[in-house]
Parts: structure tokens; sequence; C-alpha cells
């Protein structure tokens, strides 16, 4: 599936969970959601899931702009981070990316926002080992 940015880190789950949120904050992020999927599993299924974590996390100032320039952006709101272990126990971190889930229609502010989105997310990726 070649959907998001996307990173396979050399650490584990727990290290790369420790320090996600730092490296958002970084690029003007705030964690506001987090759904530990792992968990949400075993109780809705009693199934056993690999750990799991989305982290919605969102840039208020951008977030604003957005709306702003097209206020049905706000299914896409807010900004998804995935981070999750892989079978070797290694951590896996994804993030959405905007310019793919905006794509052609969306009007020139909103992509540029989307850019700016993009590249934010692209360096909290690259900040992550």
């Amino acid at each position: 599936m070649n959907t998001g940015l996307w990173k396979s880190l050399d650490t584990d789950f727990d290290a790369a969970l420790a320090r996600l949120p730092d490296a958002l904050a970084a690029e003007g992020f705030g964690v506001i959601t987090r759904v530990d999927m792992r968990e949400t599993m075993k109780q809705k299924l009693g199934a056993d899931f690999r750990r799991y974590q989305i982290l919605g996390a969102c840039n208020p100032k951008l977030a604003l702009a957005a709306l702003e320039a097209d206020a049905r952006v706000g299914t896409m709101l807010p900004c998804n981070v995935v981070l999750y272990e892989d079978d070797a126990g290694r951590a896996v971190l994804g993030a959405i990316d905007p310019m793919q889930s905006i794509g052609e229609g969306g009007t020139p502010a909103l992509l540029a926002i989307a850019g700016d989105v993009q590249a934010r997310l692209a360096r909290v990726l690259d900040a992550m080992r």
C-alpha cells in the first residue's frame, strides 16, 4: 500500500513512542488524540493485535488556515500519525500525506497549506531514527 509517508525505524516501539511527541512538537504539532488499536481490538473483539497507535496530530495555525480555505478539509483533521511494531519488533512510523489526500481537487491556497504540512511531517519522520 503506497499511501502516506512511511519509515522503518532503527528502534523499538516503546522508544519511538516516547520520542514521537517531541518530534511532532518541533514541527508545531501537538498530539490531541491517541488510539491504542491493540487495546481496542482486545476490548471490542477479543483479538490479539500488534502494538499499534494512531496519534491525531494538530498544528492549530495550519488547521485554521486549511479550514478557512475549505471547510470540507475537516474530514482530514487531525493529521493521523501511525506507529506500530513490525514482526521483527522494530517500530514503523507513518503519517498522512495531505498532498495525496487533497489531490488535484484542492484550491491553490489549500494545496499550499497541504504542501507545508507534508514537508513538516516528512521532517518528523526524518528526525525519528
